[in-house]
C-alpha cells in the first residue's frame, strides 16, 4: 500500500542521495584537482583586480573633490553676482518703468494691474458703495 511518509517519494530526499552518491565516487582524474586550484586562483586575482581598481576610483574621486569644489564655489558666487545685480536695480527700475508708463493714462482691464504689492489706492467719496 502507498505510504505518505516513504522518504523514497520525497523530492528532497532524493536530491539529497543524489548528491551523496557523486561525493562518494572518486574523482575523475587529476585533472580535476588541477580545475579546482585554477578556479580558486582566478576567483583570488578577480577579487585583488576588483579592490584595486575600487581603491583607485576611490583615490580618483578624493582627488576629484577640490577641483569639482572650486568650480561649484565659482558658479555659486556667479549666481550670487546676478541675484545681487537684479536685486540691486530691480525695484527702482519697476516703480520708475510703472510711474512712467502709466502716468496720465487711463487704466483698462486686462492691461497691467493698477496696483501693485504693496502699494494701496485711496478712492473718492463718489467711488464708494
Amino acid at each position: 500500500m502507498f505510504d505518505p511518509n516513504d522518504l523514497r517519494r520525497n523530492a528532497a530526499w532524493q536530491a539529497a542521495q543524489q548528491w551523496r552518491t557523486r561525493a562518494s565516487q572518486p574523482h575523475r582524474g587529476p585533472l580535476s584537482g588541477l580545475k579546482l586550484i585554477l578556479t580558486w586562483l582566478l576567483f583570488g586575482v578577480l577579487l585583488i583586480v576588483g579592490t584595486v581598481l575600487g581603491l583607485f576610483f576611490l583615490l580618483l574621486g578624493w582627488a576629484m573633490l577640490p577641483i569639482v569644489r572650486y568650480r561649484m564655489k565659482k558658479r555659486l558666487e556667479q549666481l550670487r553676482a546676478e541675484q545681487a545685480k537684479d536685486a540691486g536695480g530691480g525695484y527702482h527700475y519697476r516703480e520708475t518703468h510703472t510711474r512712467e508708463t502709466y502716468s496720465g493714462q487711463a487704466h483698462y482691464r486686462g492691461s497691467e494691474p493698477e496696483l501693485l504689492e504693496g502699494d494701496y489706492e485711496v478712492r473718492d467719496e463718489k467711488h464708494k458703495s
